[in-house]
């Protein structure tokens, strides 16, 4: 037999070792190692036991085949590869950055093989006839255990394992000495564990109107056409989209294929599983991060095994390894929650549309507020685009009412709630409607304002809010301008410049306060800990148990209360003063969002937007749920400053123990990409300068960002650099990559 070898990558995560290393294949593995397979080899100069993945085999070698060590065995607990992950994995590491080993970590979901649990029953061997004899001989010798299973089964031919041992008080070791005496027979069945509960099937489809109807019809038309496309499907809140992923999936189930479909928040997913259960029953599961790895390596294998046919979870959820993938459906496409945080720091649009063309599958993203990415590529063609604009059985959008916070302060009125919103709450509690208040916490810590005026204290070169430091200094983490913080206004010389200070526990204490007699839910990072928190939440909400739902993001995506009537929003534009070009889109998108969810079911819905700066293009167009009239004048200001989506660009982090090295670091880093890549026309880097947060758990933070119009030319400049750091003595310092980053370092 000849020789064969083995590239196999070495579970550790460091540039040095970010390559394959070949081994010998031992013939006593020959039939087993393949790619994808886990496997121990010796490594380094002490030969230490580690783990690694085989990427390639072959039967030549590039060294003297003498010199190379064998494979030492095949890792048999742990979860192999599969070619297209490995193909995936390759990609990711490429596009964002990684070493392979983290790429591959990542897209296996699980990393270790779990013994599945198992149900046993006892069934009776013998005759209802012979057993009297046999417990009589039992009596004699006084073996009071056995008489008592004896009898159970006298009148049970089978009897559960757990209620023997339990209720009848019954050792194992005399369960086996029936068995081997052939009385009984222990019977086992290993199950997979399944996180779903069984629901009721029980469905109120509704009829599609004529826009869903040719949705639904031309996706799966260019599907069966073998033309597989990326579609966007642009739909006001409660205009059915959902129906619509429910009729491609079903079309796509019918045809023998599977699906995956991506939701942003955990929170989404009683919601989103109820729908998708009462359609597609028990061929419908979750992966999640609240699941026991018993859960998430059973959904897996069921996975594997095509026992199920759609998975439903957040962005891990589209690397489960179905056979026959149909459609991925990716679900408020613009959530930032789909970019990863961690290496490979890729975001899942991109990714599903990868994986999609390496299964011939076809990808669906939908949005009452499209991502700049998303509708920019619409625009040129990229993805067909479908509009919904209108919801069905005749429902209107909520009217919205906008309230200026600088004249309620005038007005003497220092409470969280406006006179606006104050009299409506008080109007919807005695109508006995649902009531939701969204307060918009996010990047409230970042910014200065003014109470008087609305004033934001901004950089002026960059339009990106300062933001302040310990020192007191008001900082812009995009250029480094620097200054020292006011203590009056500059527009109009009030001593009210300051932070917001709200979090969802003074609303609530506040809705206490106010309106005593109100039922409050209170929605929050604190209250959603446990592992069926959220589920709890939403159902009692759902159930109409309270009266008003207080809560930060994650109670304005998706969720759908009919007899939610009112939604408040507090301090609207807090996440507009982030010191990110991306403020004004988010501030868009979660302001349109928590209007969405009023006025869903029968009744009209009313919604009151609390801010200090109505004028502002944001607040404007998503007081009129005006998302093409936000987009002309968001793109027209990514345009003139060739941000993404116009031009694209890489964030380089440098986290070090020193503070001088990360600085040199940087400085060299980004000397190189001035000197290596000046050849290209457009390429921009702006930096290094200290992150926004400089030192984060005693290690200090640099960054510096290169801009070009195509995305490639960063993956060069990102190749280069990769290539620098593994030519250096790097021992305290770590580099990360982000393209396109959804927020500023």
């Amino acid at each position: 037999m000849k020789e064969r070898y083995a590239d196999i990558i070495v579970d550790i995560s460091h540039e040095k070792v970010d390559r394959p290393f070949q081994y010998k294949i031992p013939l006593t593995l020959m039939d087993v190692i393949a790619p994808g397979v886990r496997v121990h080899v010796p490594f380094g100069r002490s030969n230490q036991d580690k783990v690694g993945y085989v990427v390639d085999v072959s039967e030549k070698t590039d060294y003297p085949a003498e010199k190379l060590k064998e494979i030492t065995s095949v890792d048999e607990k742990g979860i192999s590869a599969e070619g297209r992950q490995i193909q995936i994995a390759y990609w990711l590491k490429r596009q964002y950055g990684s070493t392979m080993i983290t790429a591959l970590k990542t897209v296996l979901p699980v990393k270790q093989k779990l013994k599945r649990p198992e149900k046993k029953k006892i069934v009776r061997c013998v005759s209802a006839e012979e057993l009297p004899a046999v417990i009589r001989i039992c009596r004699q010798k006084h073996q009071v255990a056995k008489v008592r299973v004896l009898e159970a089964l006298f009148t049970e031919e089978e009897l559960p394992y757990e209620l023997v041992r339990q209720k009848l008080n019954v050792a194992p070791a005399t369960l086996q000495t029936l068995e081997k005496q052939g009385y009984l027979r222990i019977e086992r069945e290993s199950y997979y564990r399944n996180p779903v509960r069984q629901m009721s099937r029980e469905e109120d489809r509704p009829c599609l109107h004529e826009i869903q109807t040719h949705i639904i019809d031309e996706v799966t038309a260019d599907y069966q056409a073998g033309n597989p496309g990326t579609y966007l499907v642009h739909g006001v809140t409660g205009s059915g989209k959902t129906e619509v992923y429910l009729g491609i999936i079903e079309r796509m189930i019918a045809m023998g294929k599977q699906a995956i479909v991506l939701i942003p928040e955990i929170a989404l997913t009683y919601q989103t599983l109820l729908r998708f259960y009462k359609r597609f029953g028990n061929r419908v599961s979750v992966i999640n991060s609240t699941l026991s790895m018993g859960e998430k390596y059973d959904q897996i294998e069921r996975a594997k095994a095509g026992e199920i046919d759609v998975i439903i979870g957040p962005r891990s959820a589209l690397f489960t390894p179905f056979a026959n993938l149909g459609v991925i459906v990716m679900d408020e496409e613009h959530e930032g929650s789909y970019k990863s945080e961690s290496s490979p720091k890729y975001h899942a649009r991109e990714t599903a549309i990868q994986i999609a063309s390496l299964y011939g599958a076809s990808v669906v993203l939908g949005s009452a507020t499209p991502s700049l990415e998303a509708y920019y590529r619409a625009s040129l063609g990229q993805y067909k685009l479908y509009e919904m604009k209108s919801r069905p059985k005749g429902s209107v959008l909520p009217r919205v009412c906008t309230v200026d916070l600088r004249e309620e302060l005038k007005q003497g009125n220092r409470s969280v709630f406006s006179r606006k919103l104050r009299g409506l709450m008080e109007e919807r509690l005695r109508e006995k409607e649902q009531i939701i208040l969204f307060l918009n916490r996010r990047g409230y810590a970042g910014f200065v304002s003014c109470r008087a005026c609305g004033h934001v204290m901004k950089c002026p070169h960059c339009d990106v809010s300062l933001s302040e430091h310990r020192n007191g200094q008001l900082v812009c983490h995009y250029c480094g301008y620097e200054e020292p913080k006011k203590m009056k206004c500059p527009s109009c010389g009030s001593k009210y410049l300051m932070g917001f200070k709200a979090g969802t526990e003074q609303i609530e204490e506040a809705i206490h306060r106010e309106f005593p007699e109100a039922r409050v839910l209170r929605m929050d990072a604190d209250t959603t800990r446990t592992k069926e928190s959220y589920e709890k939440i939403l159902s009692a909400f759902a159930d109409e148990k309270a009266d008003i739902l207080v809560g930060t993001q994650m109670i304005v995506k998706g969720h759908d209360f009919p007899n939610v009537t009112l939604v408040g929003v507090l301090a609207a534009d807090l996440s507009l003063n982030q010191n990110d070009y991306r403020a004004g889109e988010r501030t868009f998108q979660l302001l349109t969002q928590a209007a969405g969810r009023a006025g869903r079911g029968d009744k009209p819905g009313e919604v009151v937007i609390q801010t200090y700066q109505p004028e502002h293009y944001s607040v404007v167009h998503a007081a009129k749920q005006d998302y093409e009239g936000f987009y002309e004048e968001e793109i027209a200001y990514r345009d003139f400053m060739q941000y993404p989506p116009v031009a694209h660009m890489l964030a380089v982090l440098i986290i070090s123990q020193i503070q001088e090295q990360g600085q040199s670091l940087s400085e060299r880093m980004t000397a190189l990409v001035n000197k290596e890549m000046k050849d290209r026309r457009g390429l921009h880097v702006i930096g290094p300068a200290e992150a926004s947060i400089g030192k984060l758990n005693d290690l200090y933070r640099h960054v510096f960002y290169v801009r070009h119009e195509e995305y490639q030319v960063l993956v060069e400049a990102k190749d280069r650099l990769e290539a620098f750091c593994r030519e250096q003595e790097m021992k305290n310092q770590m580099v990360q990559f982000d393209f396109d980053p959804m927020t500023t370092y």
